[in-house]
């Protein structure tokens, strides 16, 4: 309901643009049984009204104060049916159609293939050729006399990633009196929030969306080298294990000869298949002869039909080091695993082996070669120079290992990044570790009751599990059918340790040939990370028949792979008082880094408490600091630790230092990955058509384009913007009738009529 209506030209402040008033008056949102109840409100009040003022003899005094009743049951009456004092307004600019486009480096794909007889039809562009039309002002001049047309690219041609969520959400408040957007693009989103969010609150605002897709579906031809694994840190003489992931989208199966180069040295080639539109993990071993810092690169030759070659390589750096591992074995009898495997890492030139023995029936433990220690390490900075320690048929008990020494060696594998190597032996001594601080870091559970173990008749072999086929710790030839087929060759063993099954958390790499329980095969061969170190669990001691007709071929390479295996990451970076390392080995980009820095003091001791900070470096120059805390509360381990989120891919320059020591440490390490965008991914149209369809818009295809000028002009013209003021709910509305009938309470009070 209307009750009155002017027109006149103002600048209204709250809509920032001239504007017309079309209409400005009072609307009541009533219903017929408020309305009725009402009218009926006021005749009635009338009417006590009238027989109080005549029962008073028609007293002036009387007949205002009726008056007043009468005024403010009107009011009440008119407030039920929710006045409001509204005001429309039509602008007098030309509403605005804003054209984004998508600028970002996926545009420059060459996979348009216009249909029709329009001029290029047929012949293959450019994503961004193909949209060039709409970004220019000549095809909006049509629509110039009804619409201003607002020109604005998104995600421009050097950001790594495309984001539609921003520009959509934003555009209504960047855009003044916005009638529609054009949206042009590829719609490969990879960056900030989901578009079908921002085109709900366009819906919401009336806004639709005109969408046009450019590109194909289907990625291009192409073959793509998506990822190189290689570790940061290689022992020289060693041979480092390089994988590789290649991405294939050519219809057919190709063979290819994927080329491993490094800065130095000579190349390694690998014969590789590809099987048609799928992805194919690989990987390379290579030796290096030398210590230094090495670039490898691996690439793939271009192929027939191969529409983007400049994909096809990688590389990445690592440090090539001269190394000399510290290991321990602990020991309670010289059975012949003991004997051979202390014989194997004294041979070893990489390694310095010591042993400790608690031979029952000698007076005190030790040995008595130069290699042997006389008692278990008692210090922290006697036991921290430890790599490995090996921990044989050893418990806790008189003589053996104190409850002291367990939390020892926790702490060791927990904070410092040593490994722990569990073999078990027919004394069963391993048992009584249940209950103390190494319990938790074995990574099997142990049987109680058969704790010497279980013996067979005849041989029986270790049988490797699907992740110990690809585990480096039990590679013993190059190509994984050569490897699987040593295994099966290896003579078996007559005995295994008492293990149950293996935690939740761990690896198992290789079971028992025949031998299982209620939970499956006994695992014979598991391993897991603890903390910042790594455990494994050998439940067998009879890797030294691995020697029978080969001698230390198998043997010496699988301990020596252990122990290298365990040390790495204790041993990515060290100086002479301070050592970094990193999880995982091999970083992806926008994954957690984990960093661990380990600082001794002048004497050797850890340090408890200090400052430990470093300076990261990224591939363009931008430097971050990160600050260290130790993560074991009072830091007893020297061990500080945080967490760095790696922005790019590429290799970054660490500076760690410590205030209190004075010293420093130069690191790096290598962010696997590549940016989100780029030339040949297959465009998503689908994402285009949900923002359309959700915005009631419409999907326009790039050989329509000129439709697009015929869909906006029939556009119907914009809805007037009204302002209204609800009287009904007011807070001075309310103010006021209270404030009359307390004149009423007062006036009736006066006439004593209270």
């Amino acid at each position: 309901m209307n009750l009155s209506a002017v027109a006149f030209p103002f600048c209204d402040p709250l809509f920032g643009a001239a504007t017309v008033t079309q209409f400005q008056g009072f609307r009541f949102f009533t219903t017929f049984w408020t309305l009725a109840v009402s009218l009926a409100l006021v005749a009635l009040t009338a009417c006590i009204c009238l027989v109080a003022w005549r029962r008073s003899g028609y007293a002036l005094l009387q007949g205002l104060l009726e008056l007043l009743r009468f005024g403010i049951v009107a009011l009440v009456a008119v407030l039920l049916n929710q006045p409001e004092w509204v005001q429309e307004y039509k602008p007098t600019d030309k509403p605005t159609i804003a054209v984004l486009h998508d600028a970002s480096p996926s545009m420059d794909t060459r996979d348009v293939v216009l249909t029709g007889t329009a001029p290029g039809a047929g012949v293959p562009t450019t994503r961004r050729e193909a949209a060039a039309p709409l970004t220019a002002g000549e095809f909006w001049k049509p629509l110039a006399d009804r619409f201003k047309v607002e020109v604005a690219e998104f995600s421009p041609v050097d950001a790594a990633a495309s984001d539609y969520g921003a520009p959509l959400g934003s555009a209504v408040e960047r855009f003044s009196q916005l009638q529609a957007i054009v949206l042009v693009g590829d719609g490969d989103w990879n960056k900030g929030d989901a578009p079908s969010d921002a085109a709900q609150r366009l819906r919401l605002a009336n806004v639709p969306v005109l969408t046009v897709a450019v590109g194909s579906p289907t990625k291009l031809p192409d073959v793509e080298l998506k990822s190189l694994d290689i570790p940061s840190v290689g022992v020289v003489g060693k041979a480092v294990r390089v994988p590789f992931t290649i991405e294939s989208s050519l219809p057919t199966e190709r063979v290819v000869v994927v080329e491993l180069k490094p800065s130095k040295g000579p190349a390694v080639q690998k014969q590789v298949r590809l099987p048609p539109l799928s992805t194919t993990t690989e990987s390379m071993f290579w030796t290096p002869d030398g210590v230094g810092e090495y670039t490898v690169a691996v690439s793939v030759p271009p192929q027939d039909g191969e529409l983007l070659p400049d994909n096809n390589r990688l590389s990445a750096p690592i440090a090539i080091r001269k190394e000399q591992l510290q290991v321990l074995v602990v020991e309670s009898i010289p059975r012949w695993e003991y004997r051979y495997l202390r014989n194997a890492l004294s041979r070893d030139p990489g390694v310095n082996v010591s042993c400790l023995l608690f031979q029952p029936g000698l007076s005190r433990p030790g040995g008595g070669n130069k290699d042997y220690i006389q008692k278990f390490p008692a210090k922290l900075e006697e036991l921290s120079k430890y790599d490995v320690v090996f921990l044989g048929d050893v418990g806790v008990g008189p003589k053996q290992l104190s409850e002291a020494d367990c939390k020892l060696l926790k702490g060791l594998v927990e904070y410092q990044a040593s490994g722990l190597v569990f073999i078990p032996g027919w004394l069963g001594e391993q048992a009584s570790l249940v209950g103390s601080a190494l319990e938790e870091l074995c990574p099997v559970v142990i049987d109680p009751v058969r704790r010497e173990g279980f013996s067979t008749e005849a041989p029986r072999r270790l049988v490797l599990t699907e992740a110990g086929r690809k585990s480096l710790l039990t590679k013993l030839a190059d190509s994984a059918n050569e490897n699987l087929a040593v295994w099966e060759s290896l003579p078996g063993v007559q005995w295994y340790g008492p293990v149950v099954r293996a935690k939740a958390g761990t690896e198992v790499l290789a079971v028992h040939e025949d031998a299982a329980n209620e939970y499956g095969r006994i695992p014979l061969l598991v391993t897991r990370p603890y903390g910042a170190g790594k455990v494994l669990y050998m439940a067998t001691d009879g890797a030294w028949r691995w020697r029978k007709g080969v001698e230390d071929k198998y043997h010496y390479r699988f301990w020596s792979q252990v122990v290298r295996w365990m040390a790495y990451r204790r041993n990515m970076a060290k100086g002479e008082r301070m050592g970094l390392s990193f999880a995982p080995e091999q970083p992806q980009l926008g994954q957690s880094v984990a960093l661990d820095a380990r600082v001794s003091q002048a004497n050797g001791e850890p340090l408890s408490r200090g400052e430990v900070a470093a300076r990261i470096t990224s591939p363009s120059g931008v430097v971050e600091t990160v600050r260290f805390a130790p993560p074991a509360g009072d830091g007893a381990w020297g061990v500080f630790a945080s967490n760095f989120i790696p922005r790019e891919p590429g290799k970054y320059a660490v500076l760690l230092g410590c205030k209190e020591t004075g010293d420093t440490l130069e690191a790096s390490f290598f962010v696997q990955g590549t940016v989100a965008e780029g030339i040949g991914r297959a465009a998503r149209p689908n994402v285009l058509a949900e923002i359309a369809q959700v915005t009631r818009g419409k999907v326009v295809p790039p050989e329509e384009i000129a439709s697009i000028i015929d869909s906006l002009a029939k556009l119907p013209e914009p809805a007037p913007r009204v302002r209204r003021l609800q009287l009904w709910c007011h807070p001075v509305v309310a103010v006021s009738l209270v404030g009359l009938l307390g004149l009423f309470w007062v006036l009736r009070k006066q006439q004593g009529l209270i």
